[in-house]
């Protein structure tokens, strides 16, 4: 159990410090996401002329807010789960059926890791958006569009993220499954939004 504990104990401190990071920058994206669409209505709806680029600044933030935040929300126990049932086993067996799932969870997120990578590094991510611009350089003169590989980023970021916080709940779970549970540090907010 010590080898365990001295591996999650990295695992999880690291694991603290980028889904803090990932948070505040998903806070950001959600107020410009925010930004983005009511400069939208506005235009759209009382000057009757839609501008072309916040759709398009709209989705790029909620792809990065979404990205950045599902780790926290999966750390946390926040995502929707049908629990019941291994809450009626037997507390070793419940274990044992937590596991086996974060141990399926870990196969689908490697997959999903290989497909985002693939997604970012090939056909599609040559392309540029159709509306979206950011300044080519530091004084603004020459601007360019936004590539797509920057938005399916995203996809790669998040599961990366999500893949480490399943190893995380992977090795809590033998840890408290041999025995060590009074010895796992606790998750930051892990009782929010009636997670247990």
């Amino acid at each position: 159990m010590g080898i365990l504990l001295a591996v999650l104990m990295p695992l999880a401190f690291v694991n603290s410090l980028l889904l803090r990071i990932g948070r505040a920058i998903g806070i950001a994206a959600v107020a410009l996401m925010v930004v983005a669409i009511l400069v939208q209505v506005v235009f759209r709806y009382v000057l009757n002329n839609a501008l072309p680029w916040p759709d398009e600044a709209a989705r790029f933030c909620m792809l990065w807010m979404t990205g950045l935040m599902a780790p926290t929300a999966f750390r946390r126990g926040g995502f929707v789960a049908i629990d019941m049932f291994s809450h009626m086993l037997p507390r070793l067996a419940g274990n044992l059926l937590s596991l086996f799932l974060l141990l399926i969870s870990l196969l689908v997120l490697v997959v999903a890791l290989r497909i985002g990578y693939s997604e970012v590094t090939g056909f599609g991510g040559r392309f540029a958006t159709a509306s979206l611009y950011v300044p080519a350089d530091v004084t603004m003169t020459s601007w360019m569009r936004v590539p797509r590989s920057w938005m399916m980023a995203s996809l790669v970021v998040g599961v990366a993220l999500l893949t480490l916080v399943n190893v995380e709940l992977i090795l809590r779970n033998i840890i408290s499954w041999v025995g060590g549970e009074e010895a796992l540090p606790q998750i930051p907010d892990a009782d929010m939004a009636g997670a247990e």
